[in-house]
């Protein structure tokens, strides 16, 4: 199989396979984002399912940074017991765990922030905005960095064996690296080196938190897909800065809300023909970095992680969907059924998570015939 599960390295860490599952909001922990009995056993499921390294979904740095409901908190202390119960699970099932940080900017809404106003690099409107935020202070921008250290001392506390920043699809990271979003005038706002600079701060934040051993990866975009965001280009140039920080891998994503069919989740994904949408922007990084690259986005099956793994285009292939209606494909593959994942792609798997009961396949259920969604 190409090497497809063979033991990679990430920085000191060392993975099962190429295989990973990529950070997914589930919609399982609680109303104040604590952990449940139901998330600790969803991530042991994509533990024992055969992936080398496991995701959590993000998790947000503070009550502002919010986005979706029952989303995962990495805000307080008081929420560290329970994320080690995530870590535990999903390392006890051989899998590396890891945990996405994030902070939602402006792309939230007031109901979720349970009537705070969303905040953002600069005060505009824009699509991948639900309504208008209000432009961060330079001593909210301070704050907003050391929440982020903050959080990644608890995830190392828990016992995450790394953090992702989320840096992708949007979020308040990516809405500075944007001159789409990012119309400050002062030193956070103007041309690249100064929209790099909050995600340097809060790189150095995160690591001063964590120690100089503690492996940290990104979730980048390779762009943004969106009117006057950000450009591959400047992407390979970020990814570039980034290379230079010790960074354990970076995954490369794309789009945003606002980027209609070119976002993050595209649809009526065929094997083998239009999978790996963002395979060009994962080979332009990979030859920029020394660290390793992870791909994401409608990956569905082994020859095509196969055929991208030879072709040098990334060191490691995410999945997110196809493991919602398959937690053991990765296993399947494994044992020699190659065929590709079952999933059809329809995004429907949201909506149940929008409602209170948690990301799951509504395909599947329907099929099963269990009455399910």
């Amino acid at each position: 199989m190409l090497g497809v599960f063979e033991p990679v390295s990430l920085g000191p860490l060392t993975a099962r396979n190429r295989l990973v599952r990529s950070a997914t909001w589930l919609g399982l922990a609680s109303p104040g984002g604590a952990v449940t009995d139901a998330l600790v056993e969803r991530y042991r499921e994509l533990g024992a399912g055969g992936v080398g390294t496991v995701i959590t979904g993000y998790a947000a740095v503070s009550l502002g940074g919010r986005q979706m409901p029952r989303m995962l908190g990495i805000h307080d202390d008081e929420l560290v017991p329970g994320l080690t119960r995530i870590a535990a699970a999903i390392r006890a099932e051989g899998a590396l765990a890891g945990i996405q940080l994030v902070h939602a900017g402006g792309q939230t809404q007031a109901s979720w922030l349970q009537g705070g106003t969303p905040v953002a690099p600069s005060f505009l409107e824009h699509p991948q905005f639900p309504e208008v935020p209000r432009q961060l202070t330079l001593e909210e921008i301070v704050k907003l960095v050391a929440d982020f250290g903050q959080a990644a001392r608890r995830a190392r506390e828990a016992g995450f064996d790394f953090l992702q920043l989320h840096g992708a699809h949007g979020y308040l990271i990516n809405q500075f690296l944007s001159p789409g979003t990012n119309h400050r005038t002062d030193r956070y706002g103007g041309g690249l080196r100064m929209r790099f600079r909050f995600l340097q701060e809060v790189l150095a934040s995160v690591q001063g938190a964590v120690g100089p051993e503690y492996p940290v990866a990104i979730k980048l975009n390779g762009a943004d897909y969106v009117a006057g965001g950000l450009d591959a280009a400047d992407a390979e140039q970020v990814a570039e800065w980034l290379g230079m920080r010790g960074l354990c891998f970076i995954e490369v994503s794309g789009g945003t809300p606002g980027s209609g069919s070119e976002g993050p989740a595209r649809t009526q994904i065929i094997p083998e023909e239009n999978e790996a949408y963002f395979s060009d922007s994962a080979a332009a990084i990979k030859h920029r970095v020394p660290c390793p690259v992870a791909l994401v986005g409608g990956v569905r099956s082994l020859e095509t992680v196969e055929r991208l793994l030879m072709e040098n285009r990334a060191d490691l292939f995410s999945l997110s969907r196809p493991l919602i209606w398959e937690p053991d494909l990765p296993r399947r593959w494994q044992a020699g059924d190659r065929s590709p994942a079952k999933c059809v792609s329809c995004n429907g798997c949201f909506g149940p998570g929008v409602k209170g009961e948690g990301v799951r396949c509504v395909v599947r259920d329907a099929e099963l015939g269990n009455g399910a969604g």
